[in-house]
């Protein structure tokens, strides 16, 4: 075992027992070491929720739960993956040959990695990979955006070759999700994938592409993530139905998008607006108001009015955009009841996966406990700092 572990200088703690899974299963599967690797986060979004695709402000920060790819070229002309997933449907190895041409099919987790040699910016050479993840699947912790960017970085350290820019690498990883998962995703998790910082929060604008660092770093206060483990499945007719009532209000106003609304402009025409599509647009203009607040407290660290936004925030992604869940709102109104606790939210897509909260350090076990007794269905919980974004492992 020690053998394998070879130079871990440079890896992180929350990183380095599944890269080292990761060899052993290359090693078992293709009987030899890796040459390559490479990691991205999960995410977890504070606020600013479906508004990316309106042109809005999103905030999310990576997370310490992660997707590690491994590989080397092939010596025989075509291209095999093996995912170690458990959740992924079967088959669990995939062979391929790239020259040939890639179309989406089945099994559905490899139309990602699909999808992103597809939109490579130069020709991949044929190659042998093994992927392994920590970001549930399904929890609303973007694992999709974490093993399009972790593999685009992979291909990147094989072909020795990078993206022009990190933006344009982020933007082919989200083409991918769209023409090869079906998924029309906004821009914000492959982003924060390629983009974060550790210690810092990421204010995107996604209209503009621009960006700010935001610190988050104050050892009194601590991030926790609890997922409902309910799983959700936004490639249904949920997220697409709800992105096309947004351009329908947004071609109403002749604009762009929802981001250059305001609720007064809408309420001008709510005589003639569908009423759920006036409900979906009042949800993004009043969330996109509420990110830009909530990244102006953070900088002061007022907690309260952070935690304030993140309660309107899940309020009205529950009565607005309807994209709540029993199980979702359960699991906010436990955390709220706690002392210590500055807010709450469902954060991601919805119809299932994680809540976010943001409390005291000292309140984190008190707040466990007490959801624990509350939520019939079994949590599970992270606790997270903001950690580094993709990179390329050497190992």
């Amino acid at each position: 075992m020690a053998r394998r572990l070879g130079n871990m200088a440079g890896v992180s703690g929350h990183v380095a027992p599944i890269l080292e899974n990761a060899k052993l299963k290359f090693e078992e599967k293709f009987g030899e070491l890796p040459a390559y690797a490479a990691v991205a986060p999960g995410r977890v979004n504070l606020i600013g929720e479906h508004t990316d695709y309106n042109g809005g402000f999103v905030f999310p920060m990576a997370v310490p739960m992660v997707t590690v790819v491994v590989g080397r070229e092939s010596q025989d002309g075509k291209s095999q993956v093996y995912t170690m997933s458990d959740a992924a449907d079967e088959p669990r190895l995939v062979e391929f040959v790239v020259k040939d041409g890639l179309q989406p099919g089945t099994p559905k987790w490899a139309n990602y990695v699909k999808g992103v040699i597809a939109n490579f910016h130069e020709p991949v050479k044929e190659f042998q990979a093994v992927i392994i993840t920590s970001v549930p699947l399904g929890g609303g912790l973007s694992s999709s955006a974490s093993l399009e960017v972790a593999f685009y970085t992979f291909l990147e350290a094989l072909m020795k070759s990078n993206a022009s820019s990190l933006t344009e690498k982020a933007l082919k990883c989200q083409k991918a999700e769209h023409d090869f998962a079906g998924m029309p995703c906004g821009i914000m998790d492959q982003f924060i994938a390629v983009m974060a910082k550790h210690g810092h929060a990421l204010l995107l604008d996604c209209r503009s592409m621009d960006w700010e660092q935001v610190p988050l770093n104050d050892p009194d206060i601590a991030i926790l993530v609890t997922n409902s483990n309910v799983r959700h499945e936004l490639s249904g007719s949920e997220y697409p139905e709800r992105r096309k009532h947004c351009e329908e209000v947004a071609q109403v106003f002749g604009v762009k998008s929802l981001r250059e609304l305001s609720v007064q402009q809408l309420d001008e025409k709510a005589g003639v607006l569908d009423p759920k599509k006036l409900q979906r647009a009042r949800h993004v203009i009043t969330e996109i108001e509420r990110t830009s607040k909530a990244a102006d407290a953070l900088k002061l660290k007022d907690y309260n009015q952070f935690g304030k936004l993140m309660v309107e925030s899940h309020e009205s992604l529950r009565d607005d955009y309807e994209v709540s869940c029993k199980e979702l709102d359960e699991l906010v109104n436990a955390a709220i009841e706690v002392d210590g606790v500055y807010g709450s939210r469902m954060t991601g897509g919805g119809f299932g996966g994680c809540t976010v909260t943001l409390l005291k350090r000292s309140s984190v076990e008190g707040v466990i406990s007490h959801i624990q007794s509350k939520y019939k269905k079994g949590a599970t919980f992270f606790i997270c700092q903001p950690v580094e974004g993709a990179k390329v492992i050497e190992i």
